[in-house]
């Protein structure tokens, strides 16, 4: 397990422990800036990042959800480039 220490505004220091980068929803969806119900749809729909639970609470490997953008970023340009042409 890795630890990373932050400083706030305040200079206070806080340690996180990080399971290799794991997000929770509720984090995802605000770096994101989009609502769950966008990110559950978009799972329901085979188009969102491929999570995990631990006890009821979905989680997201930060690599995954890197991953996952970047086949966005991709479907999106394919269907630029379709249209383009």
């Amino acid at each position: 397990m890795k630890t990373e220490t932050i400083r706030d505004s305040s200079a206070n220091a806080t340690t996180l422990s990080l399971v290799d980068g794991v997000l929770s929803l509720s984090e995802l969806c605000t770096q994101l800036q989009v609502s769950a119900q966008t990110i559950y749809d978009l799972r329901s729909q085979g188009r969102g990042p491929r999570g995990f639970r631990v006890g009821r609470e979905l989680r997201f490997r930060v690599s995954e959800i890197d991953a996952w953008l970047t086949r966005l970023e991709s479907e999106d340009d394919r269907r630029h480039q379709l249209r383009g042409h």
